[in-house]
C-alpha cells in the first residue's frame, strides 16, 4: 500500500485521572498503536525557531506525542501536505512509513516523545527531499 498523509491519524491515549496527577500508560499488549515499540526517544531543549525532522522512513512507523508543551508536525506524501498541532500528552500522532515529516513551532519547554517500530538504522532514513520523491514514485 502506498502511504498517504491521510493514513496518519491522531490517537487518543488512555488517561487515568488522579487528583495527584494524571498518568498515561502504553504497552505492546494493547491495541492502542499498530506496531510493537522497539525504540523510544525524545527531543527537548529545541531552540525557538528551529525545526526537526525533515526526513522520511522507508519502513519505520512512529507514534509522536507532545509529552510537554506543543509543536506542529507537517506531513508530506509527495502530493499532499497536512499539518497537525500536538499539545496534549494523551494524544499521539501515528505516522506510517513512507511519509516526509517536519516538526516545528516548538513551545518553550516542549518535549517531543517518539515511540518507534524499529531500532535506529541509518539506511532506513531518506534525508533528501528529491530522493524522497523518487522513492515515492518507485513504491
Amino acid at each position: 500500500m502506498k502511504s498517504s498523509v491521510y493514513n496518519a491519524t491522531v490517537i487518543e491515549l488512555p488517561k487515568i485521572h488522579n487528583v495527584a496527577g494524571n498518568i498515561t500508560a502504553i504497552d505492546n499488549t494493547e491495541s492502542i498503536i499498530p506496531f510493537d515499540v522497539k525504540r523510544i526517544y525524545y527531543l527537548y531543549d529545541v531552540p525557538g525557531g528551529e525545526s526537526r525532522g525533515a526526513h522520511a522512513h522507508k519502513e519505520l512507523q512512529q507514534l509522536i506525542i507532545a509529552a510537554s508543551g506543543s509543536f506542529d508536525i507537517t506531513l508530506d506524501d509527495g502530493t499532499t501536505k497536512r499539518t497537525f498541532n500536538l499539545s496534549k500528552p494523551y494524544y499521539g500522532l501515528y505516522l506510517p512509513s513512507g511519509i516526509w515529516r517536519e516538526i516545528n513551532n516548538f513551545s518553550s519547554g516542549a518535549i517531543c516523545l517518539v515511540l518507534a517500530s524499529h531500532v535506529y538504522k541509518a539506511d532506513d532514513y531518506i534525508r533528501d527531499y528529491e530522493q524522497y520523491l523518487k522513492f515515492k514514485k518507485s513504491s
